[in-house]
């Protein structure tokens, strides 16, 4: 009887020390978790600021701009203007 008793206390003691790191496993799993929320929280702010700054340097305003200033272009004269398609 002993014998059994004795098998049954180190079941017990397995079982809890099981349950112990399983725990423990859940929590840090569980904290890895919430950084990785933050995190892409924190990328989807980011791709919203890089998105706007784009939006920024694409418009056609600057895009013009920055032809006539830097590049020194100018609009073409009309009679120097050709459409596709048009005959003369």
């Amino acid at each position: 009887m002993t014998r059994l008793a004795s098998m049954l206390v180190v079941a017990v003691v397995v079982s809890a020390l099981g349950v112990v790191a399983a725990q423990h496993q859940s929590r840090k799993l569980h904290a890895e978790y919430e950084r990785e929320q933050a995190r892409a929280h924190q990328l989807e702010v980011e791709w919203g600021q890089l998105q706007l700054e784009q939006s920024t340097w694409a418009s056609p305003v600057r895009i013009e701009a920055v032809a006539r200033e830097r590049l020194g272009l100018a609009e073409p004269e009309p009679g120097r203007i050709l459409v596709a398609g048009e005959e003369s």
